[in-house]
C-alpha cells in the first residue's frame, strides 16, 4: 500500500514513523520546503516530491496524510477527492464552509476522509471514557479541565515564527480548544455554549491569544470548564476533575494515572497509563498516532468510514462550537 505525506514538519515526519511502525515501506512525501524534503529523505528513506500534481501523477499513491499547516488542509483534500483518493486530515482550525463542502462531496463519492480525532486515542481519555461508562461517579455534574505547553517548547528546533501556531487564524490556544473539544463531546455530547474568555497574557513575539477559558453546558446539565494555554513552563499541563453525585475523578500528566473515589470507596482507586514511546524532541507518545493510523488505514482497506471515529461533520461542528466561543469572549 502506497501512502504519499503532504507536509514534512514534525506533524509530517510523525505519520512517517507512525506508517513504518505499521510495517509500510512505501511511502513518499511532498513538501515546498527542500530543507524538509531533504532531512526526510535522509531519515527515513522515502521518496520525495515538490510538485503536489507530480507526486500525485508520478507515485500514484492509495492513500494521502496531510501534514500541512491547518489553513492549507482542505487545499489537498479536495483535490483528493476528485481523484477518488482517501484522505487522513491533521486537527483543523479553519475552513468549516469547505469542510462542509467536502463532507457533501464524499457523502455521494464515498471517498473516505478521515479527520484527526487523536486525543481518542490517548489511554487517559480512554480509560476516563470507560469509567463514566461504568457508572463509577453516578450522574456527571462538572467537569474542570485545564491543558497547555509553553509554546516555544513545541518546537525547540525552530522559533515559533517558523510554523503556523504564531499565526492569528491557526494559533496555538485557538488550535487546541477543537483538539480537546474532540475527545470532550465524544465522552459528553454537544455543549451549549456558555462564556469564553480569550487573551494574551504572556510576552511571546506573536499575535495570538496565548489562553482560553471556555465555560459549556454538555446535555444532561454538565457544566465544563475548559483551559487552553500555551504558558505552561517548565512542564506541560493536562489535568482533569470530574465531579459526579457518587464520586470524582482525576486524570493527572503529572501522576500519569486516573484516578477515582466514590462513595462505594473512599480510597482512590488508581490506573496508571502507559508512559508510550517518545521520539526524540516530542513530548508525547508515538503510539496514539500510530493507532490513529491504523484505524484510517483499516477504514480505507474496508471502504468503509464508520472505521474511523471522527467525522468532517463532526469537526465542522467542533469549528462551529469555537467560533461562537470567541463571539462570547468579553476580552
Amino acid at each position: 500500500m502506497k501512502f504519499l505525506v503532504v507536509g514534512l514538519g514534525s506533524m509530517g515526519k510523525r505519520r512517517i514513523r507512525n506508517l513504518k511502525a505499521l510495517g509500510y515501506t512505501e511511502i513518499a512525501g511532498f513538501d515546498l520546503r527542500e530543507d524538509r524534503l531533504d532531512e526526510a529523505e535522509q531519515k527515513y528513506g522515502i521518496k520525495k516530491f515538490n510538485s503536489f500534481d507530480g507526486s500525485i501523477g508520478s507515485f500514484n499513491p492509495r492513500a494521502v496524510i496531510i501534514s500541512t499547516s491547518p489553513k492549507f488542509h482542505m487545499d489537498y483534500a479536495m483535490p483528493c477527492e476528485k481523484k477518488g483518493i482517501p484522505c487522513f486530515i491533521e486537527a483543523s482550525v479553519t475552513d468549516c464552509k469547505r469542510i462542509s463542502e467536502l463532507d457533501q462531496r464524499i457523502s455521494e463519492s464515498g471517498v473516505i476522509m478521515a479527520p484527526s480525532c487523536t486525543m481518542r486515542f490517548y489511554p487517559g481519555p480512554l480509560k476516563v471514557k470507560e469509567l463514566i461508562s461504568q457508572g463509577v461517579l453516578g450522574e456527571v455534574l462538572n467537569v474542570n479541565y485545564q491543558t497547555g505547553q509553553y509554546l516555544p517548547d513545541w518546537h525547540p528546533w525552530e522559533d515559533i515564527s517558523e510554523y503556523y501556531v504564531s499565526d492569528t487564524e491557526t494559533g496555538a490556544a485557538r488550535e487546541i480548544v477543537p483538539f480537546e473539544l474532540t475527545w470532550l463531546n465524544d465522552i459528553f455530547g454537544t455543549p451549549e455554549t456558555l462564556a469564553c474568555v480569550k487573551a494574551k497574557l504572556s510576552k511571546m513575539d506573536a499575535p495570538i491569544d496565548d489562553i482560553y477559558h471556555c465555560l459549556l453546558r454538555y446535555p444532561k446539565n454538565i457544566l465544563a470548564n475548559l483551559t487552553v494555554e500555551v504558558i505552561s513552563r517548565p512542564y506541560a499541563t493536562r489535568e482533569l476533575r470530574i465531579i459526579g453525585s457518587l464520586g470524582e475523578l482525576v486524570m493527572s500528566a503529572d501522576e500519569n494515572c486516573v484516578r477515582y473515589a466514590n462513595t462505594d470507596s473512599r480510597e482512590w482507586i488508581r490506573h496508571s497509563l502507559d508512559s508510550g514511546t517518545m521520539e526524540a524532541g516530542y513530548i508525547n507518545p508515538e503510539e496514539p498516532y500510530i493507532k490513529e493510523i491504523e484505524s484510517f488505514i483499516e477504514a480505507v482497506n474496508s471502504n468503509d468510514q464508520s472505521k474511523f471515529p471522527n467525522t468532517l461533520e463532526d469537526d465542522c461542528r467542533i469549528l462551529e462550537i469555537l467560533e461562537e466561543l470567541e463571539g462570547k469572549s468579553n476580552l
